[in-house]
């Protein structure tokens, strides 16, 4: 092959290989601009995204304030028609959450049964005046009607899906359980109660016996202090007894703060 040729071969496969990297080069170019857009589209569409799932958690956190605040002022008015102070249902609350943490329960566990609590007697609704708000001690017939509002609470809360309702539906329905299965309205014993009702039932118990009633004055603390040693065990679950006894200072303190207005 003579020198001219080769250099002519040489000459067509350099402007060839020139060719083909310039469309390489112009592809490469296309493919990157092509993601670029891409790219841009799909943090477009993340940004979007994103700001639709703040508007979302937005959105389900004033949910659940709302739906707290309706349980517990549907507490309150259920405590408000027996003539009882919203207060009551207030430190009711913070002494369950106080019981739940120190039992043991998740933080986020103790702070949803902090809010289910006040709701414990919402079936009192549904129990007419002359009975609720009977200036002393109950007749048969009459004791009958009130041990009712543990079954006509939880039917009220029972078919919700909410788990703060859910929630609630149980602490209504036993916190009138005793741990030795006297209680009502299923003589639920020991640990067949949830722990929400035992817990409930001292909160109640303790703010109860502790506050002036239509029916009864207010007792002194070393009244309420024995009648806790001697129901230890048959009224109430005997580690949640031991649990108030240890962290006394804490359950006085939210009682001292929150008392009622005359």
């Amino acid at each position: 092959m003579s020198d001219d040729k080769l250099l002519d071969d040489l000459s067509t496969l350099k402007e060839s290989f020139i060719s083909t990297i310039d469309k390489l080069t112009k592809d490469l170019k296309r493919s990157q601009k092509i993601m670029d857009r891409s790219d841009r589209q799909q943090r477009k569409e993340y940004d979007e995204l994103q700001v639709q799932f703040e508007e979302v958690e937005k959105l389900q956190k004033e949910i659940e304030e709302t739906q707290r605040e309706v349980v517990f002022t549907m507490g309150s008015i259920a405590e408000s028609r027996s003539k009882e102070t919203g207060n009551h249902v207030r430190r009711v609350a913070e002494y369950t959450y106080l019981f739940a943490k120190y039992i043991g329960l998740p933080a986020k566990e103790c702070e949803m049964l902090k809010q289910a609590s006040p709701m414990h007697d919402i079936g009192k609704v549904a129990i007419p005046d002359a009975v609720l708000n009977k200036p002393g001690r109950f007749n048969e017939e009459e004791r009958k009607i009130m041990d009712t509002h543990a079954q006509l609470g939880y039917d009220m809360l029972q078919s919700s899906t909410r788990p703060l309702l859910k929630m609630a539906a149980t602490v209504a329905y036993e916190h009138h359980e005793k741990w030795n299965g006297k209680g009502y309205p299923n003589q639920l014993a020991g640990e067949e109660i949830h722990i929400y009702g035992r817990i409930t039932a001292l909160a109640d118990v303790f703010d109860a016996l502790g506050s002036a009633r239509v029916y009864k004055p207010a007792w002194d603390d070393e009244r309420i202090f024995k009648m806790f040693k001697e129901e230890r065990g048959e009224h109430f679950d005997p580690q949640l007894i031991d649990i108030f006894f240890d962290n006394l200072d804490e359950f006085l303190v939210i009682r001292d703060t929150m008392k009622d207005i005359a």
